[in-house]
């Protein structure tokens, strides 16, 4: 009954607000960890748009480069830096489960978004007519696209050369 008022852009429009909101508490958290909780849902509602724009491979693409692989460097990099001393100095301290509420309310709502989108015959219709397929972005990206690829393949490359130079003790053996 619900799922008839529930139209392809307006699950668009919601899954948009929900990564501007996560989007900006990831810039306004004073604690890392917190950001990267806003990070991982502002990635899956990325995701959710991508799909109900008709681009489930660019969606799936999104969960697991980006919320997958990149989170999992940003929490290595958060251990290896050691930042969480810095933070309890400065951050104020949340108790109990107070944390997991703003994430959870927005994963729940992008999830619900997500379930209406599967149910709803129509808009699985509406989708359906706009699939792009591998295939075509595989092709896209590797003729007239494959400088612009390549260009930010050697971005990426020197931005992990200067991660590695920034990152390593200096010679007197100290820490940064």
């Amino acid at each position: 009954m619900i799922v008839r008022f529930a139209s392809i852009e307006s699950l668009f429009y919601l899954a948009a607000l929900i990564a501007i909101i996560a989007s900006l508490k990831v810039v306004t958290q004073k604690n890392t960890v917190h950001a990267l909780l806003y990070l991982v849902v502002s990635l899956l509602a990325v995701a959710v748009c991508f799909y109900l724009m008709g681009a489930p491979f660019a969606a799936g693409l999104e969960v697991i480069v980006y919320a997958g692989a990149i989170l999992v460097l940003f929490v290595f990099a958060i251990m290896m830096f050691g930042l969480k001393n810095d933070e309890t100095k400065y951050a104020p301290q949340s108790k109990g489960l107070t944390i997991w509420l703003g994430p959870c309310v927005l994963a729940v709502l992008l999830l619900v978004a997500l379930l209406f989108s599967f149910d709803s015959a129509d808009i699985q219709q509406q989708l359906n007519a706009t699939v792009i397929s591998s295939k075509e972005v595989g092709i896209l990206l590797y003729g007239p696209y494959l400088l612009a690829v390549e260009i930010a393949s050697f971005l990426l490359l020197a931005g992990l050369v200067a991660g590695y130079h920034y990152a390593k003790p200096d010679a007197q053996g100290g820490h940064l």
